[in-house]
């Protein structure tokens, strides 16, 4: 009872019909830069994210140094 291929097709058909290639066109370019900005987003958050985990443990050590002189 799934969706086969013809009904892709007509389906497929009727969008175009209804909102034209030239609009279907920008809304496909807008959503690859909208992909990319993302994953570019991510991409610099990773060495972000890095970055913020090890301050925490070194500052647990030097925490622990300044014990062991009292």
């Amino acid at each position: 009872m799934g969706l086969s291929i013809w009904h892709l097709i007509i389906l497929l058909v009727v969008v175009v019909l209804i909102f034209g290639t030239k609009k279907l066109s920008n809304a496909g370019k807008d959503l690859g830069a909208a992909v990319k900005g993302f994953k570019d987003g991510m991409a610099s958050d990773q060495p972000q994210a890095k970055l913020e985990a090890d301050p925490p443990a070194q500052a647990s050590a030097s925490t622990v140094k300044d014990e062991h002189k009292a």
